[in-house]
């Protein structure tokens, strides 16, 4: 083989058009993510991308849009039930799951209905 699959460059999630404040509040003002400059040829199409180290997050705009309820990005964190409690304070409601052996998870859903795992291998 001689290509070679190096990293995940980013994750996309969908939202709805005029969204972009929504999401800022959301991964920015409650997830702690940093916002990133989109290049000036993808500004037109809407949407926000964001960072957090080397994990980005692009939200993208999708009409007529459709969140996506199995399919979700999974985000490996550590201090877990800190970030539980920060989540519950802001009103984000989580959904336990304690499936996977060898991690404590639980599921959250962004403004848009979209599902992310968030999980602590322990």
């Amino acid at each position: 083989m001689a290509y070679t699959f190096k990293a995940i460059d980013h994750i996309q999630l969908a939202a709805p058009k005029g969204s972009e404040e929504e999401a800022r509040r959301f991964f920015k003002g409650i997830l702690g993510f940093e916002e990133i400059e989109k290049p000036e040829a993808l500004k037109k199409n809407g949407g926000v991308w964001f960072a957090y180290g080397n994990v980005q997050l692009h939200i993208g705009i999708e009409d007529p849009f459709s969140a996506t309820k199995k399919a979700h990005p999974a985000f490996e964190v550590e201090k877990i039930e800190e970030l539980k409690q920060h989540l519950l304070e802001h009103e984000v409601e989580i959904i336990e799951d304690n499936k996977l052996p060898g991690a404590k998870r639980f599921y959250v859903a962004d403004p848009f209905g979209n599902r992310i795992e968030i999980l602590e291998w322990i």
